[in-house]
């Protein structure tokens, strides 16, 4: 598989022969009979190139965590150290601010890391700040509608350096005192052109999060804890019954952890557990991407189609209509989709300021993209009670919709679709355990072009059998393609980063790294990009 710096670094090799051969100039040979000044000239004008050719470090990777735990559904806090970013993405040459907490009070270092590959370390070191005075904050009081919303005083404000590649950035905490560690996270964008666009998946980051206390995400409520879990043993989908949810707070490990047990991503939300191997994928292929988080999809809808591809990535269940809308512009405008992902495009949104009138801090359940027609024959057939008012409906984005909760092989349906180029897969072939834990199916079969690429047999935790899950390809208006692979657990088959742990349910695992995923998702890629 050729990478896109190695084409780079070849093209630049052949720029920099014919400049030297019309300067009469004589170039060293190296080892091997290489010439070293063929060997150090530069990878073309691809950034991530350019960025991934500086040392990198492990040094990001927490060594020592100290987690509390609540029962029943498990809960990890790192009350010792924790914090929180004043914004979820920022650009190079504005302020973030970053709020900590330490218990007991200590000074605290903070190192940050831009996340990529780096020669396989996953990482590297941005900028430190040392002995930082700590304070312990407190623990907000259960607010209006249940939020938690803290207002800590800033520990660190700085400005983004203009030389700060978009990406996705670790703030690595230590207290002086014990040495415990945790994240912070944030997201550098920018606004120029690239290839792809890196959307992180913080909406449902937030709604997962249930910070202070197993009580907090949005689907916890006072009548029945977690969505039922407590009483009723069965999910509630009533709006009325749900929290509200802030981003003014630490991230917790998410409050379904059962399906990944890894304290040490705590403070990442999702992102080290379900995202940094498509991540770090991409960066090592050399390919030119940005990164924006949910909240840039809602606030700049003309900045999705400055990139050839949109990558939604893991669980990107929450969206808000503004950010439906703003993707249907783009596909329709000729850009590119690939949803690597599933039970996404599920639950509308809205995004509400804070407490203090910053923007886009709050969110609540408001709806389902369901369409209006499919969402009064759900609720007849399934009995639900939800007062969600239906949104348009999300498979008209992505070419299917969320099917269910389970797992499974993913099994190849059209060998001879370019999406097979290269992999050597035969109708009926299979990559084990890519299919989970939620998936997607029933595909829209009047969307232009639709194909199913993939039609999967899913079971649930006891073996019982489900929907069947659906990865489709469909047109876009202006010979754009949208690639719907329909699982939380896509990535999981492209990379296993330093410190990565593979998520698992009953029904389930995905296995390591797999050529015929990689071959997969580079003949995607490269589609869009030619």
């Amino acid at each position: 598989m050729v990478k896109h710096c190695e084409q780079n670094s070849e093209l630049s090799r052949r720029e920099l022969l014919k400049s030297t051969a019309a300067a009469g100039l004589v170039l060293t040979a190296g080892v091997g009979g290489t010439s070293q000044s063929i060997a150090a000239a530069p990878a073309g004008g691809n950034p991530i190139c350019k960025e991934n050719a500086k040392p990198g470090t492990r040094d990001w990777l927490l060594t020592k965590t100290d987690i509390t735990k609540n029962e029943p559904v498990e809960l990890w806090r790192s009350p010792r150290i924790e914090g929180y970013c004043s914004v979820t993405s920022v650009s190079a040459g504005d302020t973030i601010k970053i709020m900590v907490s330490t218990n007991p009070v200590s000074e605290f270092s903070l190192e940050i890391f831009r996340t990529g590959y780096y020669g396989g370390d996953g990482g590297r070191l941005m900028k430190r700040f040392d002995s930082l005075d700590g304070k312990t904050q407190p623990t907000p009081p259960v607010g209006e509608r249940r939020l938690r919303e803290c207002k800590w005083e800033p520990s660190v404000e700085f400005e983004i350096p203009k030389d700060w590649l978009s990406g996705v950035y670790l703030g690595k905490l230590t207290a002086k005192k014990g040495g415990v560690q945790s994240y912070v996270i944030f997201i550098v964008r920018d606004d120029r052109p690239c290839d792809l666009l890196f959307q992180c998946s913080d909406l449902t980051w937030l709604a997962y999060n249930s910070w202070p206390t197993n009580e907090y995400s949005l689907y916890h409520n006072d009548k029945n804890g977690y969505t039922g879990y407590k009483k009723r043993k069965k999910w509630s989908t009533d709006a009325v019954d749900t929290g509200w949810v802030d981003f003014d707070r630490p991230y917790s490990q998410f409050c379904q952890d059962h399906l990944v047990k890894n304290p040490k991503s705590v403070g990442t939300g999702e992102f080290l557990l379900l995202e940094f191997p498509l991540s770090y994928w991409i960066e090592q292929q050399g390919y030119d991407v940005s990164y924006i988080s949910n909240v840039d999809t809602h606030t700049d809808g003309p900045g999705l189609k400055r990139a050839k591809g949109f990558i939604s990535v893991g669980h990107d269940e929450y969206w808000t209509r503004e950010m439906y809308d703003n993707a249907i512009a783009a596909r329709d405008a000729g850009g590119n989709f690939a949803f690597l992902s599933g039970n996404s495009v599920w639950g509308v949104v809205p995004l509400l300021p804070s407490a203090a009138g910053n923007p886009h801090r709050i969110m609540h359940r408001a709806g389902k993209f369901l369409g209006e027609e499919n969402s009064r024959m759900l609720h007849k057939r399934k009995g639900w009670t939800s007062t969600f008012p239906a949104g348009p409906d999300g498979a008209l984005l992505m070419g299917g919709r969320t099917a269910g909760i389970g797992g499974g092989d993913w099994t190849c349906a059209k060998p001879d679709h370019w999406l097979y180029e290269g992999t050597g897969m035969k109708e009926g072939d299979k990559v084990e355990g890519l299919i989970g834990w939620e998936y997607h199916g029933s595909p829209i079969k009047n969307l232009p072009g639709m194909e199913v690429v993939a039609h999967s047999e899913v079971k649930a935790g006891k073996g019982k059998p489900r929907s069947p899950h659906v990865a489709t390809v469909y047109n876009g208006p202006k010979g754009n393609v949208v690639f719907d692979a329909g699982s939380i657990w896509w990535a999981q088959g492209l990379s296993s980063p330093p410190g990565h742990v593979l998520p698992a349910n009953g029904a389930a695992r995905p296995q390591d790294p797999d050529k015929r995923v990689q071959s997969m998702m580079k003949n995607v890629f490269d589609r869009f990009i030619k």
